[in-house]
């Protein structure tokens, strides 16, 4: 029953993560560019976007879509399935207290990192690439990462400051998620309208950013960078922090922070609405 159950939770978060990229990507690559683009290129996101699409295109904004979309499937699938796994774990009860839901959250989180570090990388440093001549290709960036750096420090790159952005990120986004849904169904019952689904994971996604924000800053950067951090990550995790507060102030911790809230309402709201019609649907079929 559980291995089934598991198996719903992996189809379903498969079909709410390509609703995700699909939607979300575009506000996602000026989030990047605000992050890693050097100190007075940009004016600030609108500009981001008016130069984006003046010299490179519309379809620019999709850049780097291909690896979280190649991807996608596994890291939500992984995210979902490990999220209903650490709900079992927790408690035998299907109604967790909002405590034991952050927790489930923050486990899913980390185990959600071991997939969501090789796909954010690839798609930041596509991301990072302005519509010159030299612009590589995914495929490209991929062996060169690997032939450079090898997998720890080429395709894994970021790995523990994802670890660290993912399990404060996930804990707010179940809780925000969770309590949304049981404020609706205190109204509407246990079968939502898609309309208060949509609502409730715009609210977890805006959860999301604001738990993680400033470590996806340096996670972005980090994954960017020519040669791999060296040190503890705790060591280069907290160097980072100190040069970004050094060339831009604390305000540098939160820059794209907008469009990241702007991209957390239609991508978080379509990535949820997605599952859980995918995982009712499911669930009609195979009984579980």
């Amino acid at each position: 029953m559980g291995s089934l159950s598991t198996i719903n939770e992996l189809l379903a978060g498969s079909v709410g993560g390509a609703a995700q990229v699909l939607v979300g990507q575009p506000l996602d690559t000026i989030k990047t560019r605000a992050q890693i683009a050097p100190k007075g290129m940009f004016k600030g996101p609108m500009d981001i976007l008016v130069q984006t699409l003046r010299k490179e295109g519309f379809f620019a904004l999709y850049k780097g879509m291909a690896s979280p979309l190649l991807g996608i499937a596994g890291v939500n699938s992984l995210l979902f399935a490990s999220y209903g796994i650490s709900r079992r774990i927790i408690s035998p009860f299907p109604q967790l207290s909002l405590k034991e839901i952050a927790l489930a959250g923050a486990m899913a989180g980390a185990a959600n990192a071991i997939l969501a570090s090789p796909v954010e990388m690839f798609k930041v440093r596509m991301q990072g690439q302005y519509g010159a001549k030299t612009d590589k290709r995914l495929r490209d960036i991929a062996r060169e990462m690997w032939t450079q750096w090898g997998f720890r420090k080429g395709i894994m790159r970021g790995y523990w400051v994802t670890v660290a952005r993912e399990i404060p990120a996930y804990a707010g986004f179940y809780t925000a998620f969770e309590f949304s849904k049981r404020k609706f169904s205190k109204t509407y019952g246990t079968q939502l309208p898609v309309w208060a689904l949509l609502a409730s994971g715009s609210t977890g996604g805006i959860a999301y950013w604001l738990a993680c924000y400033p470590l996806d800053v340096v996670k972005s950067r980090i994954q960017l960078r020519p040669i791999p951090p060296t040190g503890t990550p705790v060591q280069y995790i907290a160097h980072e922090l100190k040069a970004i507060v050094a060339e831009s102030g604390v305000s540098g911790l939160f820059r794209g922070l907008s469009p990241s809230l702007l991209r957390s309402i239609p991508a978080a709201a379509s990535t949820f609405a997605a599952f859980e019609l995918t995982r009712e649907y499911l669930a009609g079929v195979t009984g579980v």
